[in-house]
């Protein structure tokens, strides 16, 4: 026969403890993983910081520093602008690349990465980083001096062409203005005498100051310049003339409907940054290109809003870097 032996105190004491202390366990993992989400769903929860790859006073600087200040109040953080630029627009980027993917550090991109990835300037190009959105778009405009020997496109086409290699053309070498500049080249069968800046701004001002004899050039940077009566827009590359310059021609009216000049201005992250944060990020700047105050200032600055999420910013991207790399060769030169 087997006897039943009651447990002695010592050992309910010990079985209590053991499931005390299961339980302790088990709630401070829940009190964890509830941390943890609830840090997530944060988001952001500290500043921003927005890498622009250009130097102050060009046209990138000035709308996406229009696009911080706007997107703050919906983001419900700063987001600090900070210019590095370098490398027809790639020093920035290569930064951007190497800075953690936690949806703290976002970049300004346009077509020139491209350019720049398929001339050889950078490794890097728009798959190495996650889209976010399209934000603004930029036509662009052939701008001369005021005091030049021709005021139209036409006069222009003529002055270089008895003059081969003799206009000096300014533009960000292996950026978008190169490949743009490219395309009138073999659009009317010119030569130009190419002449680098890194940024819009820095190019504009060597126009005005008589450094160079041309250059493209967008009514952020160029506009007031031409309101001055120092520098003249010749033709611009947008479909249909612009209400900021409704005396310019554009290029379609002067026989040339190929040279569509264009620059759309974007937001990316670096490669691996969570999707719900890129998610975070877009409906903000989504919401933001709603905004009648944004659209006006964007306005002012001579550009348009526009916008794309993630998925379609990356079609955009993906199509465009497609053409790039069949006009490239161009600049091989």
């Amino acid at each position: 026969m087997t006897l039943y032996r009651a447990p002695s105190t010592t050992t309910l004491s010990r079985r209590s403890f053991t499931r005390t202390a299961l339980a302790l366990v088990v709630s401070a993992s829940a009190l964890a993983a509830t941390s943890v989400a609830m840090a997530q769903d944060a988001y952001p929860d500290k500043p921003v910081e927005f890498i622009v790859p250009w130097s102050p006073g060009g046209g990138s600087d000035t709308l996406m520093r229009l696009v911080a200040n706007h997107a703050e109040s919906q983001l419900g953080q700063p987001i600090p602008v900070i210019n590095m630029p370098g490398v027809s627009g790639t020093t920035g980027l290569k930064e951007l690349s190497r800075r953690d993917a936690d949806g703290y550090t976002i970049g300004q991109v346009h077509e020139g990465l491209m350019v720049a990835h398929h001339t050889g300037l950078t490794p890097l190009n728009y798959d190495d980083f996650e889209p976010v959105a399209g934000v603004t778009q930029s036509p662009q405009y052939l701008t001369a001096p005021a005091d030049a020997p021709y005021t139209t496109f036409e006069e222009f086409v003529e002055y270089a062409k008895a003059n081969p290699g003799e206009v000096r053309f300014g533009v960000t070498l292996g950026g978008v203005p190169h490949i743009h500049a490219a395309m009138m080249e073999e659009a009317e069968d010119l030569q130009f005498r190419y002449v680098g800046f890194e940024g819009t701004g820095s190019r504009i001002r060597a126009l005005v100051g008589g450094h160079i004899d041309a250059a493209i050039g967008d009514i952020s940077s160029s506009g007031e310049f031409v309101k001055n009566g120092d520098l003249r827009f010749l033709a611009v590359g947008s479909e249909e003339r612009q209400p900021e310059a409704p005396d310019v021609p554009t290029f379609a009216e002067l026989g040339h409907p190929e040279l569509k000049l264009n620059i759309i201005r974007g937001i990316l992250a670096p490669k691996g940054t969570p999707e719900e944060r890129i998610d975070t990020l877009a409906e903000a700047f989504e919401a933001m290109s709603q905004d009648e105050a944004f659209a006006q200032a964007v306005h002012n600055a001579g550009a348009s809003v526009v916008f794309e999420g993630p998925e379609a910013f990356a079609e955009y991207l993906e199509t465009s870097n497609a053409t790039i790399e069949r006009l490239s060769g161009k600049l091989a030169r």
